[in-house]
């Protein structure tokens, strides 16, 4: 994969040619008058979704010094972040603070400085709970100042600014892909050829991943064999387009990872599945959530039957539509 290295360009006295605009214009460098590099359009957005935890996250293979790779479980729920021209100067405590991060590596990268205006944000992601929610706001900032500025679309600046701000899901991508979150690379991509209906439920409270991750390395470091096993069997499901063997794979992702960071309702909810006709179980391995993974839309009867489900063990379920197809 190609590096990009984050560098921060002079804003005045350089020599680089100005970046260009699709249509063929130069795009005028910081420190030039603002109105010659406004948008076009009154406002811009940047749009990213998140995941609903994760399909395996485990060692890439066994091994002494295991990788965390990830094959995220993306949702149709979505980040937005958005930019509005206007006469006052732009406030940054109205994005988190890891985009505020991200939007100003990107000016540094190219050199840019942003116009007066406003920022506006909206997600429907849960923080800490596994939905990826501060990847996505950082994507989502990033894609609206690509639109900002008209500049094309670079991945390799995205994955650039990530380096430098977190461990992230791959949710950059509009496909599932088997991704290591902490050298944020992508080993395969996994197409977009079916997705699964789910039944989902939050448990309290929230992870801190670096604070567990000595303690995840180990896990891995014991369970590399069975680990592997399963990243086999779940990267057999997606190259035969078998989803059923993809949920069964799952599963056995979901049950290594109560050795470490348990759930709840697993138990429960392992021992009732072929009962609600679920393939299997998912998981945000370091979130709260987990839920069913189901072939088809559900009817009103069986999701009756799940929220009742739920609802004994004390919690309220979510559907939603996970991955693609």
């Amino acid at each position: 994969m190609t590096t990009v290295r984050m560098t921060c360009h002079p804003r005045h006295g350089t020599d680089r040619s100005p970046p260009v605009y699709p249509g063929g214009a130069a795009l005028p460098h910081a420190g030039e008058p603002r109105e010659k590099h406004s948008p076009a359009r009154p406002t811009v957005s940047g749009v990213c979704h998140g995941t609903l935890g994760e399909l395996y996250q485990g060692p890439l293979r066994a091994a002494a010094a295991p990788d965390i790779a990830l094959v995220s479980f993306p949702v149709d729920r979505h980040s937005w972040v958005h930019f509005t021209p206007g006469t006052d100067p732009p406030d940054p405590s109205v994005l988190a603070v890891k985009s505020a991060t991200a939007a100003r590596l990107f000016l540094d990268h190219y050199g840019l400085t942003l116009p007066t205006g406003l920022w506006s944000t909206h997600s429907d992601l849960r923080v800490g709970v596994g939905m990826a929610s501060s990847t996505a706001d950082i994507v989502a900032t990033l894609r609206c100042l690509f639109q900002l500025f008209a500049l094309p679309y670079d991945q390799q600046v995205v994955l650039a600014v990530l380096a430098e701000i977190e461990r992230a899901d791959s949710v950059f991508l509009d496909e599932f892909a088997l991704h290591l979150s902490g050298r944020h690379r992508v080993v395969r991509r996994l197409g977009t050829g079916f997705g699964f209906h789910t039944a989902f439920v939050t448990e309290p409270g929230t992870v801190d991943t670096e604070a567990v991750s000595a303690s995840l390395l180990e896990h891995y470091r014991r369970r590399g064999e069975e680990y592997e096993r399963c990243l086999t069997a779940l990267l057999k499901g997606f190259d035969s387009s078998d989803p059923a063997a993809v949920a069964r794979a799952a599963t056995v992702s979901a049950t290594l990872s109560q050795e470490v960071l348990p759930k709840a309702t697993f138990h429960s909810m392992l021992t009732h599945r072929e009962r609600f006709g679920a393939d299997g179980i998912f998981v945000a391995h370091t979130g709260c959530l987990i839920g069913y993974l189901f072939p088809r839309r559900l009817g009103a009867h069986r999701k009756s039957e799940l929220s009742a489900f739920f609802h004994s063990l004390g919690y309220q379920c979510s559907f939603v539509q996970g991955g693609y197809g």
